[in-house]
C-alpha cells in the first residue's frame, strides 16, 4: 500500500509542478485537444454503430424471442463499447504523446532541469523519436489487445465478469498508461521498452497507483486533456526517481559481488599459506 500511495503522490507532485509554472501548463494542453478531438468523434461513431455491430456478429439470435434476444445483444452491446473505452483510455496516451512528442519532451527536460541534477538528452533527431515512439507504442497496443481480448472473454463468466474483471481491466490499464507517460523521461535516459517494462514491473504497486487514479480520472470528459501535463511532470519525477533507485540497486549488488570475490581470494589465500610444504 506504500507504494499504491507513493505512486499516487507522484501523480499529484506532477500537477503541482505544472501549476506552479502555468507556462508549461498551457503549452502542454495543445497535443491533448488535438487528440480529444479524434477520439471523440470515434466513440461517437462507436456508440451510434455498435448495436448494429453486435447485430451482424450475432445473426443465430435473430430468432430468439423478447427478451432475450434484447438483453442478449444489449449486453454484447455494451461489451463492445467498454472494449472501445478501453482502447481509447490506453491509445489516448501514446496518440497524445506521438502528436505532442516535442511539446512533452521540452517538459520532461524541464522537469528534469528544476529539480536540479543532471539533464539527459538521448541524442536522437527528432524523427528517430517519433519512430521509436511509434514502434513501441505499437508494440504495447499489441499486450493491450491481448489482454483485453481476455478479459472480454471473461466478461461473460457470471459474477466475474461484472466483478473481477473491471477491476482487472483498470489494473491493466494502469500499468500500460504509466509505462506510455513514464517512457518520454526513461527514452531519454536511453532506457529501452523491455528494461522500461521490467522496471515497473519491479515496483507494480507503484506503477498502479500512479496509473490507475490517472484511468479513473481519464473517463470523465476533458480532463484527460487537463491532467496531461501534470501526468507527464509526474511520469518525469517518477523515472527520475525508479532509474536512481535501480542504479543504486545495482550499484549495490556489484559492490556486494566484489566482496564475495575479495572474501573468496582471501580464503583461498589463507589455505594456500596453512598448507603443508
Amino acid at each position: 500500500m506504500r507504494d499504491f500511495a507513493g505512486g499516487f503522490g507522484y501523480l499529484l507532485a506532477g500537477q503541482r509542478w505544472v501549476l506552479r509554472h502555468g507556462r508549461w501548463l498551457g503549452f502542454g494542453l495543445l497535443p491533448g485537444l488535438v487528440a480529444l478531438a479524434l477520439y471523440a468523434g470515434a466513440l461517437i461513431g462507436l456508440g451510434y454503430g455498435a448495436d448494429d455491430l453486435t447485430a451482424w456478429a450475432t445473426p443465430f439470435a435473430d430468432g430468439w424471442s423478447s427478451p432475450w434476444l434484447g438483453l442478449f445483444r444489449g449486453f454484447l452491446t455494451a461489451l463492445v463499447f467498454c472494449l472501445g473505452l478501453f482502447l481509447a483510455v490506453i491509445t489516448f496516451t501514446a496518440v497524445t504523446l506521438l502528436v505532442g512528442q516535442p511539446f512533452y519532451e521540452s517538459l520532461s527536460e524541464q522537469v528534469d532541469r528544476s529539480e536540479g541534477g543532471e539533464v539527459p538528452e538521448s541524442g536522437l533527431t527528432l524523427w528517430q523519436e517519433l519512430w521509436i515512439s511509434a514502434r513501441d507504442s505499437l508494440r504495447i497496443l499489441g499486450r493491450v489487445l491481448l489482454y483485453g481480448i481476455l478479459l472480454f472473454g471473461l466478461g461473460f463468466v457470471p459474477l466475474l465478469g461484472q466483478t473481477v474483471v473491471p477491476v482487472l481491466g483498470f489494473c491493466v490499464s494502469g500499468f500500460f498508461l504509466t509505462q506510455e507517460l513514464t517512457s518520454v523521461a526513461l527514452m531519454r535516459r536511453r532506457v529501452e521498452l523491455p528494461e522500461q517494462l521490467a522496471l515497473l514491473r519491479s515496483r507494480r504497486a507503484l506503477a498502479l497507483g500512479f496509473g490507475v487514479p490517472l484511468v479513473l480520472a481519464f473517463l470523465v470528459p476533458l480532463v484527460a486533456v487537463f491532467l496531461m501535463p501534470g501526468a507527464v511532470a509526474g511520469a518525469t519525477l517518477m523515472a527520475r526517481d525508479l532509474v536512481g533507485a535501480d542504479e543504486e540497486q545495482g550499484q549495490e549488488e556489484q559492490e556486494g559481488q566484489e566482496g564475495q570475490e575479495h572474501e573468496y581470494e582471501q580464503g583461498r589465500g589463507q589455505e594456500r599459506e596453512s598448507a603443508p610444504q
